[in-house]
């Protein structure tokens, strides 16, 4: 557009009059109401698609994608904590006092939810979830190197919602199918292992990132949830649901209550605190069955691999001079490389029901597991069988396929055995395991870690005390 500026002339010689022209120049308009409107429009379009663009993807790829996304966002950072583990408390402090902090909450908040969950909304679920798994991760991350008391605390708030998450979840699948469900929130658990231990692993051996600045950035991943609660997962929460106690029983508890006298206790109160005994009994009737057959197997293995990681891991340790330099600084790198590798075989073996293989020998992978702790426990003690890091660790990828593989298979059993109306009780209860197990864990490797290091400064190798 060509426009002509209102030059004064006045003193110019006639000359410089002629020779004034227009100069090309581009005029700034201000735009017309109708532009705006279409404005607006285009960007109204570009929400809805955004909002809404999962509507055209098939109703199971949309329960695969949440279920996905819903073990990711939940699991990832306890993962990250516990590759941080290190970094949270030192050299000198037992890695297992993180992993303590980073199950007892979860353990308590599983072993307590079949008995009131059902009574908290979904909905309500996820925002609490978002909550804790936040200002966990900012006193975590924003704390001072020196406050161990406040990263503990910090931990214990994201493992609360890490355990409040996965029970909720699990319940969940009992609303779609199977093999999106579990399938997916399987995967997704696995998913969040490699993602979060290699993101990390970049952060801080890679990128030389604070190990602060890095857990820092994952505060933001729960607010992925809500997303995909609301936006994405296809609601399905409306069938019927799992009672705690017969209907006949409340019928028999509201035709007896006239015989309680006013004198004693009010009708309500009375009638409410059987209900109550009721529904502990009835949960435990429910439990008993799933010991034997799920929890058992799913504990042990969680044992025996939790020893191996907080207990044993922080003491197999190589010469850096024979480890690649780019990846290997310190001896810390070695714990973080560790953990990485133990989360890439728990997602191959997570991943491994989506593509319809199925394990049923529970209790053969628990005792392949335990075999795997003789052998490392060996390397720390002589240094054999293993004379460099990496037959170690194809054997740490092995063991976290072990541990992956029991753990899907325990659930999918659980839904192909148990009665669809117990199924969603069936799976919290069974979903106490686990974090059972890493307790057991957690407090052997205490002194497990500090037994293997004090041998090992004692044969004149520090590296596990010094870390430099």
């Amino acid at each position: 557009m060509i426009a002509c500026f209102n030059r004064s002339s006045h003193g110019m010689p006639d000359a410089e009059k002629k020779s004034l022209s227009c100069t090309p120049t581009t005029i700034i308009a201000s735009a017309s109401p109708l532009t705006i409107s279409r404005r607006r429009a285009h960007e109204q379009r570009a929400l809805h698609i955004l909002i809404f663009g999962f509507a055209m993807v098939s109703t199971d790829n949309r329960v695969f994608i949440s279920f996905l996304t819903f073990g990711l966002l939940n699991n990832i950072l306890y993962v990250v904590i516990l590759t941080a583990a290190i970094d949270i408390v030192g050299y000198s402090v037992p890695k297992a006092t993180v992993l303590l902090a980073d199950i007892m909450p979860s353990l308590a908040i599983k072993l307590l939810a079949p008995f009131f969950i059902h009574a908290v909304p979904y909905k309500t679920r996820i925002f609490i979830l978002v909550i804790l798994s936040l200002f966990g991760m900012l006193c975590v991350g924003l704390s001072p190197k020196t406050s161990l008391h406040m990263k503990l605390g910090g931990i214990m708030m994201a493992s609360l919602s890490s355990g409040l998450g996965e029970v909720s979840f699990l319940q969940l699948t009992h609303f779609y199918g199977e093999k999106q469900a579990i399938g997916g929130f399987s995967m997704g658990t696995g998913g969040a292992g490699i993602m979060g231990s290699f993101c990390f692993l970049a952060m801080t051996n890679i990128l030389r990132m604070s190990s602060q600045s890095a857990l820092l950035m994952f505060a933001a991943v729960p607010l992925g949830l809500p997303i995909m609660f609301f936006l994405v997962l296809p609601d399905n929460t409306t069938v019927a649901r799992y009672h705690p106690f017969p209907e006949e029983t409340n019928l028999a508890m509201d035709m007896d209550a006239d015989f309680y006298p006013d004198s004693w206790v009010s009708h309500d109160i009375r009638r409410k605190w059987d209900m109550l005994i009721l529904h502990v009994e009835e949960s435990f009737r429910l439990l008993r069955p799933l010991i034997k057959p799920y929890m058992i197997p799913l504990c042990s293995v969680y044992i025996a691999e939790y020893v191996i990681n907080q207990g044993i891991s922080p003491t197999l340790l190589f010469s850096l001079n024979d480890l690649p330099r780019w990846l290997f600084r310190s001896y810390r790198d070695i714990y973080v490389a560790y953990g990485f590798v133990y989360q890439f075989g728990v997602f191959l073996s997570r991943s491994s029901v989506t593509f319809g293989f199925h394990f049923p020998k529970l209790y053969l992978l628990s005792l392949l597991q335990f075999f795997n702790v003789i052998i490392v426990l060996h390397q720390s003690l002589y240094d054999l069988p293993f004379t460099n890091i990496y037959p170690l660790m194809i054997l740490i990828l092995y063991e976290g396929l072990l541990g992956g593989l029991l753990y899907v298979n325990t659930f999918m059993s659980v839904s192909q055995n148990v009665r669809p109306e117990d199924r969603e009780f069936s799976m919290a209860c069974v979903g106490i395991s686990d974090s059972f197990g890493i307790m057991i864990a957690g407090v052997l490797s205490i002194w497990l870690e500090k037994s293997l290091c004090t041998d090992q400064v004692r044969r004149g190798r520090d590296w596990c005390d010094v870390g430099a």
